[in-house]
């Protein structure tokens, strides 16, 4: 059919074939993914007389107490990635722009714990936690997790894309190392700021291991705890335990949405650099 067409437009063609083709199989990937999502959601708002209704999330607010366990995982997550953002903007930006001895040491020691498992770590952290009576208070859950690799390595690979002229001109116009930080460097990091508070929040928000672990009092309880409890209790009742995963999930996949944009630029830019 394309035979008897100009080369120009043949290739244009085949081009506009091969990206419906490609938007067809990123739509069916996309099915792929979404559906068991489609499936959980329409379970938890699906009457057995096929209505949709609120009565499952209502009861399920109400019967697995998540207003407590939902305060104490905005707690905890608010304050590890306050306390991410702040350490691995000192460091990755140390390990960015100073010159010292056994800067590249240091950097290859922080892309080592990149393949550590915090589990590997959890009875020499429950020993530290122990020895400075820290076990079953918010700071069993904050600190052992207050400072990443990830985040320094992200943060250091984002500093690396703003030209140095920036930071000279500051330098001239008087400010130090701190007010050129504060100032120059975080606001054109925000997409990396960005990337790291979300992936940050929303790990912590999911995590069951340190609550499971370091703590025992109910009044520390965590949203995935009060989910495991939940699921327990309720382990035959379907709508009603699908309607507990959509209100332990909700309030990621809405953060997710408002910062994605500037999660793909954060994550695109960090690459530019080595």
């Amino acid at each position: 059919m394309t035979a008897n067409l100009p080369q120009d437009q043949r290739f244009a063609f085949r081009n506009q074939i091969w990206k419906w083709g490609l938007t067809g199989l990123l739509l069916l990937g996309a099915a792929v993914v979404l559906w068991p999502l489609a499936v959980v959601l329409l379970t938890a708002i699906t009457t057995p007389e096929g209505e949709v209704s609120g009565e499952n999330l209502a009861a399920a607010w109400t019967q697995g107490d998540f207003l407590l366990a939902f305060a104490n995982s905005t707690v905890v997550a608010l304050a590890v990635t306050a306390s991410q953002i702040f350490t691995s903007a000192l460091a990755g930006y140390a390990l960015a722009r100073l010159q010292f001895r056994g800067r590249q040491g240091i950097l290859l020691a922080v892309l080592v714990t990149l393949v550590i498992p915090f589990q590997l770590l959890v009875i020499p952290v429950f020993l530290v936690l122990k020895w400075g009576h820290l076990i079953n208070t918010y700071g069993a859950l904050i600190l052992p997790t207050a400072a990443n690799g990830f985040g320094i390595f992200l943060l250091r690979q984002f500093f690396q894309t703003i030209p140095p002229e920036l930071e000279e001109a500051a330098t001239l116009d008087g400010a130090n190392r701190l007010q050129v930080l504060w100032h120059v460097m975080l606001p054109l990091a925000r997409p990396a700021l960005v990337t790291l508070s979300l992936f940050t929040f929303i790990g912590e928000w999911n995590d069951l291991f340190k609550p499971l672990v370091f703590t025992t009092r109910p009044e520390l309880q965590t949203v995935q705890l009060a989910l495991a409890a939940f699921q327990e209790q309720f382990t035959s009742d379907w709508p009603l335990l699908m309607a507990a995963v959509v209100i332990a999930t909700l309030p990621v996949i809405g953060l997710f949405l408002l910062g994605q944009r500037q999660l793909i630029q954060g994550v695109a830019a960090t690459g530019v650099k080595g």
